[in-house]
């Protein structure tokens, strides 16, 4: 039976969390405990036991890859092709039948793109040597050279924040597997190099549905650009495509096994099919299902904070509230008393009248996007529906604006000005005097490399540290 992390009082997870869930969370800390870090080498090995089984449409031999590689993004371009015209000729979206849907769905891969690259990171340690400088600055771009704009972390951060999504639930264990493999491969790449080499050839393919959901988000008000930049980025010209296959020929040994050192190359190229992935999470997603936990969540909160004049089906809003399991009759009850009309305007609904607006006597009870999610429920089949595109938070800023703000200064240069007296800026003028006073470029580098890990490379500590990571390393190239 592998080791399991239930009763370890190092934990940030609660306890009844799946083991997915508690390796993801033990292992996104600046310094993962001991026992942490030996429960998820088993966790991996199991999840490679897994992922072995399954069948692998990689070439035999390591010499095909590039064929592979350039057969698969033709095809992925023919199915997209595909896609647009029967989009053309009246076909309905594939993936998102609401916006709800789309922040649903958001919210549903956040685990994963929170960690984002994280499966590189053990190969820092590695940057005086050739072989592995693609993959570093695999790394490095992931982590957009520490321009906080480019982080690919910081991006989804304000992509989620821009749609009122922030407030990320605890989800089921399977949502976190993918993030907890990444995070096991970070801090285990020194005994299992060819599997991280191997996931990273997979993750960097390009996948008919980042198109797919690049185009449909675009087309529900949902800046697209964080899922456009993995379109371009890992192109299979010049891009995280084309260095995940050579990554694989340069690393594979000129003496000792190199089939043996292939085959475990395949096992982590399938680590991608386990867990929930993004069709899995998109398919999941029941509108009545989503209202109804909603509500129910909900009531945990508002079970006592009613007035008991008001009154549905001859129960009090706290009575209804206090029984989580009728839920679904509570909001079949407000329908059938006339409190919400659906498949109309919600604005026709006394229910939504009580939440939306400044001036509603419910105004922030329900975070964004909950209010988006009653609202395409209220709404249902209403033609006027497919209209409401742009229900971004009031006061939001969209991502769009946060990406064409111009860089400054700090964010361009490693350097903090030694008259600043700025509190806020107190660690990073640490982290420069330490990393100038490090005694050789090694020292330097191990500093920096500290802070680019998973958890800390997208503070301001960590964005300054893979500023100057990436320029001495350009330095030593």
């Amino acid at each position: 039976m592998p080791t399991t992390l239930q009763t370890s009082p190092l934990l940030t997870a609660p306890p009844m969390t799946g083991l997915s869930h508690q390796v993801f969370q033990a292992l996104l800390q600046h310094e993962p405990a001991e026992h942490a870090m030996e429960v998820a080498c088993d966790y991996l090995r199991d999840r490679l036991d897994e992922a072995g089984r399954l069948a692998c449409d990689l070439p035999e031999d390591p010499n095909g890859l590039a064929q592979w590689m350039m057969e698969h993004h033709d095809r992925v371009g023919a199915q997209y092709l595909e896609y647009l015209e029967q989009r053309k000729d009246g076909a309905p979206r594939r993936y998102f039948s609401t916006r709800s849907h789309a922040l649903y769905f958001l919210q549903g891969v956040a685990p994963t793109k929170f960690v984002d690259g994280s499966w590189l990171y053990g190969l820092l340690q590695r940057w005086e040597d050739d072989r592995y400088h693609g993959l570093i600055r695999t790394y490095l771009e992931e982590l957009g050279d520490g321009v906080p704009a480019n982080n690919h972390v910081v991006m989804y951060r304000r992509l989620l924040a821009s749609n009122g999504c922030e407030h990320v639930r605890d989800m089921a264990d399977d949502h976190y597997m993918l993030g907890a493999i990444q995070l096991c491969l970070a801090y285990h790449c020194s005994r299992f190099l060819p599997e991280v080499i191997g996931y990273n050839l997979g993750y960097e393919q390009l996948p008919l549905h980042l198109l797919i959901t690049t185009h449909e988000l675009n087309e529900w008000g949902i800046d697209p650009y964080y899922f456009q930049v993995h379109v371009t980025v890992d192109n299979a010209a010049t891009g995280h495509a084309r260095k995940a296959v050579e990554a694989v020929q340069h690393a594979l040994p000129r003496t000792g096994d190199t089939q043996q050192f292939y085959e475990r190359v395949r096992r982590g190229y399938m680590l991608n099919e386990l867990g929930r992935g993004t069709v899995d999470v998109i398919q999941s997603f029941d509108l009545q299902q989503e209202v109804e936990r909603i509500v129910r969540d909900k009531g945990v909160h508002g079970r006592h904070m009613h007035s008991d004049y008001c009154k549905v089906a001859g129960r009090t809003i706290n009575e209804w509230l206090r029984e989580p399991a009728q839920t679904g009759e509570f909001l079949e009850a407000l329908e059938q008393q006339g409190w919400i009309r659906r498949h109309a305007d919600p604005a026709e609904s006394r229910f939504w009248r009580l939440l939306d607006g400044e001036t509603a006597d419910m105004f922030g009870v329900f975070s964004p996007y909950e209010m988006q999610v009653l609202y395409d429920w209220i709404a249902g089949d209403w033609e006027g529906a497919k209209k409401n595109v742009t229900r971004t938070p009031a006061g939001a800023e969209s991502f769009r604006f946060f990406r064409k703000k111009p860089t400054s200064d700090s964010q361009r240069s490693p350097s903090v000005s030694k008259a600043s007296e700025d509190d806020f800026d107190e660690e990073l003028r640490l982290l420069q005097r330490n990393v100038m006073q490090a005694s050789s470029k090694q020292d330097a580098m191990s500093l920096l490399i500290d802070l680019m890990g998973p958890a800390t490379h997208h503070t301001p500590a960590g964005l300054m540290a893979t500023r100057m990571f990436s320029q001495l390393l350009h330095r030593s190239a």
